[in-house]
């Protein structure tokens, strides 16, 4: 079967491209489809979200349940941004659920994070809840059955995929007409899911995990690749935007495409332009994109679905001295930035 290159990368000689320095991102092992597999039916208050804010995968996961209205219905922990470290009991390097660190980006507690609370085991890594089902996988998103204790996926695209599909019977607290449609079927919208999906393979490959292969390369020729097509695809979004003003990436229409771009871009000034050695230039300095960015963060539950604390505490907590940088402040800081359009000229 071939690989979607939309939502994961192909794992031909994946050692080997490692061994050279290449940031090769690993495949999601649970793949049961919400509403279509009859262990796991679309009904409401059953499920539960298991992210970390830092996370872009996750980002996009809490951008749809935001905007398809389904916070009250599907219940979320929320992990600490930066991993365990080495004199963790069970193991270094993993998701923790534990509202009690300090970050030391703000010296105090981080309120949007959590205690696991939905296998009835308090765990407190994610991969304690993989290991129940014999996975040796520690990843988030999660998405978990409260009812039957178990993974149904942890792929964020087909995650998000599913919350369009199924927000109605969900519980969603919006009307349909109320309700963007990330991904609308029907042989009518054929072209526009066409379009989508052409959009998200680009993405994929340019931005979202563009910017790992960028940042976690140890090979300069590697790097250098990962740069160039970063930036060439910011270009050719930048271009798409401006040929005739229209407010998203296919037009009039908020979709799927537009929720996969966000969060890279949300992070890039901020984060990426330094962790992940993006320098080449900031969203700021792309008009187009920019107002698309601010457009997008003014949408309802957008702002809410995410943290630049976390964001910062995350990536920089696993730089090599574990200092985080405090700007940029100029012109302002962010995410104060993304509510004014007019920054872009």
């Amino acid at each position: 079967m071939p690989v979607d290159t939309s939502k994961e990368e192909a794992q031909t000689d994946a050692a080997a491209r490692r061994a050279k320095g290449e940031f090769v991102r690993g495949v999601s092992g649970f793949r049961s489809v919400l509403g279509e597999d009859p262990d796991f039916p679309a009904e409401p208050n059953r499920y539960h979200l298991f992210v970390a804010l830092n996370c872009p995968w996750c980002h996009r996961v809490t951008l749809a349940r935001n905007l398809l209205g389904l916070q009250n219905s599907i219940t979320m922990d929320v992990a600490f941004p930066s991993r365990t470290t080495e004199d963790d009991p069970i193991e270094a390097n993993r998701w923790e659920f534990n509202p009690n660190r300090i970050a030391t980006l703000t010296g105090e507690k981080l309120s949007e994070c959590t205690l696991e609370t939905a296998t009835g085991q308090q765990f407190r890594l994610a991969k304690q809840i993989y290991e129940v089902e014999g996975s040796s996988e520690a990843s988030v998103p999660i998405l978990y059955d409260k009812k039957s204790k178990r993974i149904v996926t942890n792929e964020s695209a087909e995650i998000v995929r599913m919350l369009n599909e199924q927000a109605t019977a969900l519980g969603s607290s919006l009307a349909d007409q109320d309700r963007p449609d990330l991904y609308p079927q029907g042989n009518s919208n054929a072209e526009i899911r066409h379009e989508i999906d052409s959009l998200n393979e680009q993405i994929y490959k340019g931005i979202n995990n563009g910017a790992y292969k960028a940042g976690f390369s140890s090979d300069q020729s590697v790097y250098a690749e990962a740069f160039e097509k970063y930036f060439d695809t910011l270009n050719q979004l930048e271009q798409r935007l401006a040929s005739d003003d229209r407010p998203f990436l296919t037009g009039e229409q908020f979709t799927e495409a537009d929720l996969r771009l966000f969060p890279t871009l949300y992070r890039h000034d901020p984060v990426y332009y330094v962790r992940m050695k993006l320098n080449g230039a900031k969203i700021l300095d792309y008009p187009n994109l920019w107002r698309w960015l601010c457009r997008v963060y003014a949408l309802p539950g957008v702002a809410e679905s995410n943290s630049l604390i976390h964001c910062r505490q995350g990536y920089f907590g696993r730089s090599w001295n574990n200092v985080i940088p405090l700007g940029p402040f100029h012109p302002m800081s962010y995410p104060k930035a993304y509510e004014h359009p007019e920054l872009a000229g």
